[in-house]
C-alpha cells in the first residue's frame, strides 16, 4: 500500500486510535543530533505505530516529533525551529508547523502549529502535548535530561 492508497478516513481513524507502549523499556530523550524510535501499538494490538523523536545537531530548540503507522506512513509530524515548509500549492509555512496526513499527498502539507501546543520552545512540553495530540494514551517511559 502506498501513501496515496490510504484514504483520509483510514488516516483519520489511525490518528484517532488509542496508542500504547509495547513494553516498559526506558528511553533517553535524544541529545543534540540524536534520534529515537519508539514502537507503539493500538490497544487491540492490530495496528503498529512508531513515535520518532529527532533533535537538531546544532540548534538546541530544533526538534521533530513524528507519529507513523504501517511502518512508513507519517500520520502527524511537528517541526520546531526548523526551516520554513513549502506546501504543494507553493504557500510557505514558517516553523513551528504541523504536518497531518492528507489523502493523495501524505505529509506534504503543513499548517501553523495550533494553539493546542502551549510552549513550542519547550521540547519536553511539546513532546508531552504531541503524544496527547496523537492519542498515545499509555506513554512510553522517556527519561528527560537536565538540558533539553
Amino acid at each position: 500500500m502506498s501513501i496515496i492508497d490510504l484514504t483520509q478516513q483510514e488516516a483519520d481513524a489511525l490518528i484517532a486510535m488509542d496508542k500504547v507502549r509495547i513494553s516498559d523499556e526506558r528511553y533517553l530523550f535524544p541529545q543534540l543530533g540524536g534520534s529515537l524510535r519508539i514502537p507503539l501499538k493500538s490497544k487491540d494490538a492490530r495496528e503498529e505505530f512508531m513515535l520518532d523523536i529527532t533533535r537538531g545537531q546544532i540548534n538546541l530548540k530544533k526538534n521533530t516529533f513524528q507519529n507513523r503507522a504501517r511502518k512508513a506512513i507519517v500520520l502527524v509530524r511537528v517541526d520546531i525551529d526548523g526551516p520554513p515548509h513549502c506546501n504543494p500549492d507553493d504557500k510557505i509555512v514558517d516553523c513551528p508547523h504541523i504536518h497531518t496526513y492528507r489523502e493523495g499527498f501524505g505529509d506534504k502539507w503543513a499548517v501553523s502549529l495550533p494553539d493546542f501546543f502551549s510552549k513550542p520552545d519547550d521540547s519536553w512540553t511539546t513532546l508531552e502535548e504531541f503524544m496527547k495530540y496523537c492519542n498515545i494514551s499509555d506513554k512510553p517511559n522517556i527519561t528527560r535530561e537536565l538540558f533539553i
